[in-house]
């Protein structure tokens, strides 16, 4: 027990001979007692105390208190305390007895027991339960500041410090302690016998770790001896010789015990195994290695970072060293891997103004898929690793913000990468140059601006030049200026008319310059070919446009008079648009030669490459067509005499086509005409979605497209189609409209995509002991209900169907069912599985079954994928809490990584 109870003890046996005095005297002060009437300050067979003279007390009155010295104060607080029963005050033997329920308080300190026995004569105090036919009950139970023990019986002398606990439990930092006897020698140490360890919170614990004797140095370390492990009251053979935990309130520094298993061509292998730096209340550092009988091995460090009311973050790099088969045989390969994470969050009070955020996840292209300790599955079945660094300022009083931002896209089976170091945006909020500080009315008053620019610098490199001088020989750079004003107005009472103008500037710090060189082979293998020049200097373009639009909104309902459809209403609101754009092109282009024939030229842009592309090409004068649908309806309640008001139902919540006509072009003047609907069914628990596109033109028996219309007016070349499934038993319950009525407002509703892919298995010994990755998620103790009737279970589906067809051959991209869910076999087991079916391959995808249970104290886990690539599996079981997170067992077959 840490605490302390010197100071408690001490103000009881002050309050308490206050108590006493004033009884036996009848005054409200103190009156001091004559030393001849006092047992424990006058003997017989003390000559020095029972003079009668008593010189030798006047000596000590003239020097002790008339000292300057003043004796320190020992009470700082009030003292309370009541018992439900009775309270006994014995004078003569200076007891004072509290009976059922006795409760003492003392500033933080407070003591409940079913008796306690205050004796300021011996300096001791004694407190215990109450015994009776029901068994024994009220245990003392003592509270200072954020600490508790609970314990049989207490004695203790204030005055020597000394005390006896019998029975005694503690909780300190997620350990429950239980002592048999525990023996204080003095502030710095006390023995204990019988102890006993474990984080369970059941009265009978499900586990402990049982010890006979043990040393406690308080805030600083225990050392038991031979212990061992103990199971629903039955020890195991797991047995340690002797422990040593040290005790403190900060972080310490540890090493980290690691995994084994075996793999099929690494070997065996020991992983996740190393070192914890608690380098501050701040950071931290997380070393580990993994090894293999191979020669493979791998490093992983890891880091994370807090200050309250700023920032937050975590850092890790990882890199592996991977051998395949033996050195001089054929099959022998060699690769290296890495992988580097970056998250960090800023405390939005710490800053309104500016926000700086981080989202770093890149390496190796081939890393989640080749690493021998990382099975991510949403990872490892994503083809593309993206990161974002940016940094947000708002400039107060100004209509001016800025963001500057560092991103990274990495295509893991092109191994092509495309980084911005970095992005600068300055953006201008909309501003009325020509309104009043009053209402907005006419259309000069509504005209807006705004303005923005943009500045990158763009590395387009691969995995072998990643970290080399040779990505940045191809980077792109440039800046963009777009100011843009509009507005709005009534036209024809039920039109709204939108005028607008847009300005482009481009600026390059180089440009392109071709020239013709007769001594080298072209591709045709014949000589002189263009060579390609990159000149350096400022250089720049510009380009405008003109719009108008025109839009309304028509609204048709059709009512019903009997059943319970009330009416429908059709929303249709269609827009037609103008725009118009100069040829700028010819105003930049320039020519060269491009063959021996000195007539023979190639025109070309010197902005070829540009990250902001080329001036404009062409006149363009184009007219766009768009029609959005929207189909609702309204329904009464089941009863027609209660109060519930008429349910709004969306039929169709959208139903969307757009084209475009160029009246500049000399052909195929129309665009293909895209399509694109979405509705939820049955009760909202299907969301289906579709787009398509119709293209006018026919195609020759090259596929091109020729200015010839089709015979059935529109040919259908793309077909994509969504549908989401969301169903569980909650579903079938008496309540399960209200239910998915709260779901639905909470944004839980069947648009969004279900995670058929199941939940990510997180390394197999990670430090925060979380196998999967829900380290947020508080422990809920659920109680077993028995001969349950009812199972909850959840069930994901999603489909997915791509067609293509050119003209001349149609094809099904994907036609792909995936489904995932669980089942609680009980309120403790859980089930869970995911997997797809491919319909055009005629094979299962990526499969995943997960076993849980939940075993009070304790976790276990199974996950295993049974086929495929990723094939692999792993087993966890561990206590739950983290104090002890070294008690476990885990296992796991790493799945068979094939490197080329």
């Amino acid at each position: 027990m840490r605490a302390n109870p010197t100071y408690i003890l001490l103000a009881f046996y002050l309050f308490c001979y206050q108590l006493s005095s004033a009884q036996d005297f009848g005054k409200t002060g103190i009156t001091p007692q004559k030393p001849s009437k006092d047992s424990i300050f006058n003997s017989s067979k003390d000559s020095i105390i029972g003079l009668k003279n008593n010189t030798l007390l006047d000596k000590k009155r003239d020097t002790i208190v008339n000292d300057s010295i003043k004796p320190k104060e020992v009470i700082d607080g009030i003292i309370t305390h009541n018992a439900e029963d009775y309270t006994i005050q014995d004078a003569k033997n200076k007891t004072i007895t509290l009976y059922n329920k006795a409760h003492v308080t003392y500033t933080d300190i407070d003591l409940k027991a079913g008796i306690i026995i205050l004796d300021y004569k011996n300096n001791m105090v004694y407190a215990k339960g109450i015994k009776d036919s029901t068994g024994y009950h009220q245990r003392p139970e003592f509270k200072q500041g954020g600490q508790e023990s609970e314990q049989d019986s207490i004695l203790f002398n204030f005055k020597t410090k000394k005390a006896l606990v019998y029975g005694v439990k503690t909780v300190q930092s997620g350990i429950i302690t239980y002592g048999e006897k525990t023996k204080r020698v003095n502030d710095s140490t006390i023995y204990m016998r019988r102890l006993r360890f474990t984080t369970s919170q059941k009265k009978i614990p499900d586990y402990y770790i049982q010890t006979n004797k043990a040393k406690l140095v308080p805030g600083k370390k225990i050392i038991v001896g031979g212990s061992n492990l103990v199971l629903a009251d039955v020890p195991t053979p797991v047995y340690l010789p002797f422990a040593y935990f040290p005790l403190t309130d900060k972080r310490t520094s540890g090493f980290i015990i690691p995994s084994w298993g075996e793999s099929n061509n690494q070997g065996f292998f020991l992983q996740n195994g190393g070192y914890y730096f608690a380098l501050s209340d701040y950071f931290d550092l997380t070393v580990l290695g993994d090894l293999y009988t191979n020669g493979s091995w791998g490093l992983n460090s890891a880091s994370n970072y807090y200050v309250r009311y700023k920032f937050s973050g975590n850092f890790s790099v990882r890199f592996e060293n991977i051998i395949q088969g033996i050195r001089g045989l054929s099959d022998y390969s060699k690769s290296t891997n890495f992988n580097i994470r970056w998250s960090h969050s800023q405390d939005a009070k710490s800053s309104p103004n500016s926000r700086f955020s981080a989202s770093v996840n890149l390496g190796s292209s081939k890393y989640y898929r080749q690493s021998l300790n990382e099975y991510n599955s949403s990872q490892f079945l994503n083809n593309t690793l993206s990161s974002s660094i940016s940094y947000y300022k708002k400039f107060v009083g100004t209509p001016f913000n800025m963001n500057v931002t560092a991103t990274h896209s990495q295509n893991t089976n092109t191994e092509s990468i495309t980084m911005t170091l970095p992005s600068l945006q300055l953006n201008m909020d909309r501003i009325y140059p020509f309104a009043s500080k009053g209402v907005k009315k006419n259309p000069i008053q509504k005209m807006g601006l705004n303005y923005s620019m943009q500045g990158q610098y763009q590395i387009n490199t691969t995995d072998d030049e990643f970290f080399t001088s040779e990505m940045f020989k191809t980077a792109k750079k440039g800046v963009q200026h777009n100011l843009s004003t509009n507005t709005s107005m009534k036209a024809f009472k039920y039109f709204t008319l939108s005028p607008s103008v847009n300005y482009k500037d481009v600026w390059y710090l180089d440009k392109i310059n071709k020239r013709y060189d007769p001594t080298i082979t072209n591709k045709d293998g014949n000589l002189g070919d263009v060579v390609n020049d990159t000149i350096s200097g400022f250089t720049r373009f510009n380009e405008y446009s003109f719009g108008v639009s025109l839009s309304t909104n028509i609204y048709g309902t059709f009512n019903f008079k009997k059943g319970r459809l009330k009416a429908i209403r059709h929303t249709i609101r269609p827009s037609i648009s103008y725009g118009y754009r100069p040829n700028f092109a010819d105003d930049y282009n320039l020519q060269v030669q491009q063959s021996s024939d000195p007539n023979d030229l190639l025109t070309y842009s010197p902005f070829e490459g540009g990250i902001y592309g080329t001036p404009g090409s062409g006149v363009s004068n184009s007219i766009g067509i768009t029609v959005n649908n929207v189909l609702e309806a309204k329904v009464a309640p089941k009863d027609s005499d209660s109060d519930e008001e008429d349910k709004k139902i969306t039929i169709l919540n959208n139903l969307n086509f757009s084209t475009s006509y160029n009246i500049a072009a000399d052909s195929l003047r129309w665009s293909p005409v895209r399509a694109n609907a979405g509705t939820r069914l049955f009760k909202d628990k299907l969301a289906l979605n579709m787009n398509a596109t119709l293209d006018p033109y026919q195609v020759n028996n090259k596929g091109q497209r020729i200015d010839e219309f089709n015979s059935n007016i529109f040919r259908l070349t793309n077909l994509g189609v969504t549908a989401n499934y969301s169903i569980s038993s909650k579903d079938f319950e008496k309540d399960s409209d209200n239910k998915k009525e709260k779901e639905n407002k909470n944004g839980n509703g069947a648009q969004d995509t279900p995670d058929v892919f199941g939940e990510n298995i997180g390394a197999t010994n990670e430090f925060s002991n979380t196998p999967n990755n829900k380290q947020n998620k508080k422990n809920e103790t659920k109680e077993t209900e028995l001969y349950k009737a009812k199972i909850p279970w959840t069930l994901n589906l999603a489909y997915s169907m791509s067609y293509t067809n050119n003209g001349l051959t149609s094809q099904i991209g994907n036609n792909t069912l995936m489904f995932s869910g669980d089942v609680e076999l009980s309120p403790k087991w859980k089930v869970g599985f995911s997997s797809g079916y491919d319909i055009k391959d005629n094979a299962f995808t990526y499969t995943r079954l997960s076993f849980s249970r939940d075993l009070d104290s304790w976790r276990f886990n199974f996950n295993w994928t049974p086929f495929g690539v990723n094939s692999s599996y792993s087993f966890f079981i561990g206590v739950k809490s983290s104090v002890l997170s070294d008690l476990k067992w885990d296992k796991n077959k790493p799945p068979d990584r094939v490197l080329f």
